[in-house]
């Protein structure tokens, strides 16, 4: 037989507690707790939630339970009329909630067990938000929700991810990536969220170990090379002029180029990436260009009306000009490579006359002339 049946079956003294049970009779019936509802009336598996039980002749109440397993009182109405508990852990399913006072048992109201969806991952800090473009920086995200949390940087998975017990903070290393702000998704069982603000990835400032030549002409041109690391996406200046031709092999760790023109003496040189500026050591040295080298003129003779047409083949011959018994040749024209010259003779009088070449750097005398005929 049930405690409840119990209690019908054998009344307490009429007059215990004021009020009685109803019926306008004052204290004079027998008064049994009784529980009229659980508010809220469902909640989760884990427990750990309020739950105020409505009802009559609770005062003095020393155990509730849920389904058999005990709850947590917190509080309780001095008139009797409610119970506040917390809600002990249980299986999914509908059970009996049951209140004990000196007096027994309640009757039994229902409450409902409900498995609630994990809540996805929160995130109100990433630290740090940047850092170098090949990777390796150690961050931590403090949060919400983090367990059994990955992380990829601009799709990229995160080495080295650990959480702490309590699910708020994360760890790991970032993975290399490309230069610039990237975005950060943490992805836990419950669902997935992006970091705001993301990540930025800078790449690291170059670094140049050596420049080859260290010197040449003012009039520039001079094939150079830098080797070094860090390097791509440079550019290179000289005296703040810009190389041309600038190249620079896959890993980054040697550029090529053709110095500009420049003053004489030491100027400094300047390499700049996307991760930043570096001045080589030691600069750059401008030195006096080489004098013209003439190795052949032909033909070696022609009309003294001038208007021959002639070739000076050599070395070091941009920017030449050309005199015949220090006259001007006409149409002068120097091939890229400064090793060939075509011009025309200007008039003469009869006879072997000198003919001069010169560049920026100097002057030459070809060697037998030009004969005038």
């Amino acid at each position: 037989m049930s405690e409840v049946i119990q209690q019908q079956g054998n009344p307490q003294t009429p007059g215990a507690w004021p009020g009685g049970d109803g019926g306008g009779g004052g204290g004079d019936w027998p008064r049994y707790p009784r529980l009229y509802d659980a508010i809220p009336s469902s909640g989760p598996t884990s427990g750990g939630n309020t739950v105020l039980l409505t009802g009559s002749g609770l005062l003095g109440t020393n155990q509730v339970t849920f389904g058999g397993v005990p709850a947590t009182i917190v509080a309780q109405d001095p008139s009797g009329n409610s119970v506040t508990v917390i809600a002990p852990a249980h299986a999914v399913g509908t059970v009996q909630v049951i209140a004990t006072t000196p007096r027994g048992l309640s009757n039994a109201v229902s409450y409902t067990y409900t498995v609630t969806p994990p809540t996805g991952p929160t995130v109100t800090v990433l630290v740090p938000t940047s850092g170098p473009t090949t990777g390796g920086t150690a961050f931590a995200i403090i949060g919400t929700n983090l367990t059994g949390g990955t992380v990829t940087f601009n799709g990229v998975a995160a080495s080295g991810v650990s959480i702490n017990a309590t699910g708020t903070v994360l760890t790991g290393t970032t993975p290399p990536g490309p230069a610039g702000n990237v975005p950060v998704v943490v992805t836990t069982p419950a669902g997935s969220t992006v970091v705001a603000g993301g990540f930025t990835y800078t790449a690291p400032p170059p670094v140049v170990t050596l420049l080859s030549p260290s010197s040449g002409s003012t009039a520039g041109g001079t094939a150079f090379v830098m080797t070094g690391s860090n390097l791509s996406g440079a550019s290179v200046t000289f005296n703040g002029v810009a190389a041309t031709g600038v190249s620079v092999n896959a890993s980054g760790t040697a550029l090529v180029g053709f110095t500009p023109a420049g003053p004489l003496g030491n100027v400094p040189v300047v390499v700049t990436t996307p991760g930043g500026s570096t001045v080589v050591a030691g600069g750059y040295t401008y030195t006096p260009p080489p004098l013209p080298v003439v190795s052949l003129l032909s033909p070696s003779s022609g009309s003294a009306a001038g208007g021959t047409a002639f070739v000076v083949t050599g070395s070091n011959l941009s920017g030449a000009s050309v005199t015949f018994n220090g006259v001007a040749a006409t149409g002068v024209s120097v091939n890229a490579s400064g090793t060939a010259l075509v011009g025309f003779t200007p008039a003469g009088p009869l006879g072997n006359v000198p003919v001069v070449v010169t560049t920026p750097g100097g002057s030459t005398v070809v060697a037998g002339g030009y004969t005038y005929v």
